[in-house]
């Protein structure tokens, strides 16, 4: 798993699995976002496995599926909304983290 910091709080990677999310919690994100619909290639991680993981971790999760790189003004706000929620980091991951930077961008202004 290799994560670009866009800032001290906020990184994005590409898909990530259920063992990825004790090195998050381990690396003090509190929060992982899902920007990739389930099912959008064989073999993909389901989200609802990964946000069992993160439960049992103690990390928030938030499904907020792109198709590309089109968002919505409701994505938008669950993006802020986890953001200023959230004390730690927070990841946001897709195919190859493109989407969630996308979002993350939208969600600055």
């Amino acid at each position: 798993m290799e994560l670009k910091y866009l800032t001290d709080t906020f990184a994005v990677t590409g898909q990530i699995t259920v063992a990825d999310v004790t090195q998050l919690s381990a690396a003090d994100f509190t929060a992982v976002v899902c920007n990739r619909p389930d099912a959008e290639e064989p073999g993909q991680p389901l989200s609802a496995d990964i946000a069992m993981a993160c439960e049992n971790a103690g990390l928030d999760f938030l499904y907020i599926p792109m198709n590309g790189p089109n968002y919505s003004a409701a994505d938008v706000s669950r993006l802020k909304e986890v953001l200023s929620a959230n004390k730690g980091k927070v990841l946001g991951f897709c195919r190859t983290g493109n989407r969630s930077s996308i979002l993350w961008n939208a969600a600055q202004g």
